[in-house]
């Protein structure tokens, strides 16, 4: 346990896991997506679900899939800031098999149809976990600097990225790979030790059968 666990972050709202965590979602959501999304589909599952309004947990999201820190003070204005920049939001209540009680499916579109799909849980203390991006299982907490690389599932693919990571000198702290189906596509998590540049990033995007890569920095 660190003093993260025990004091809980620095936010604006009643409580860690129905605004922090729920910001945090949604800020992973808009880096996945990569560019100024135009639609935001969320569905809320579990106490997300029955007390979201109260805890201002979709005010959290919209805020987070806005670019806004926990901190922010505009999170209690984030529907309105939404409306005003043109982003529509539509929020809906249901259940998620086998999920956490604070869970929320993120659907982000962009103005070129580009979506995202990210499910993620908010786990308590402002803590969270995405468990789930494009359909495929991953496991991602934001707490170490992350690779997530869309790639082709093809022979070599994770040596090639994994050489680049060693080049730099980086040290994998934990890996995970799903995929849709054999030689389909497929989703590299990566969390590494310590803090690296874009460059690092720059240098996986332009591998054979990469579809995309992005570095979430630790949040």
């Amino acid at each position: 346990m660190n003093v993260f666990d025990i004091l809980g972050p620095v936010m604006i709202g009643p409580s860690s896991s129905h605004t922090a965590g729920a910001a945090r979602i949604g800020r992973i959501a808009r880096t996945l997506l990569g560019t100024e999304p135009v639609k935001a589909d969320i569905l809320l599952h579990g106490s997300f679900a029955k007390t979201y309004k109260g805890h201002g947990t979709d005010k959290a999201l919209i805020a987070g899939i806005m670019g806004m820190e926990t901190d922010d003070p505009r999170i209690r204005l984030a529907p309105e800031l939404a409306r005003e920049q043109g982003l529509e939001v539509n929020i809906t209540t249901g259940d998620i098999d086998g999920a956490h009680p604070n869970t929320a499916r993120v659907i982000l579109t962009d103005v070129d149809g580009r979506t995202v799909i990210l499910l993620g849980s908010s786990i308590g203390g402002g803590n969270i976990l995405v468990r789930e991006i494009n359909g495929m299982d991953v496991s991602i907490t934001g707490q170490h600097t992350t690779l997530i690389v869309l790639h082709r599932d093809a022979p070599g693919t994770i040596a090639s990225v994994t050489e680049v990571l060693a080049d730099a000198g980086v040290n994998i702290c934990n890996f995970r790979l799903s995929r849709e189906q054999k030689g389909g596509q497929a989703v590299m998590t990566i969390e590494i030790d310590g803090s690296f540049g874009q460059e690092l990033n720059d240098k996986v995007q332009v591998l054979p059968n990469i579809f995309s890569s992005t570095m979430l920095q630790p949040i």
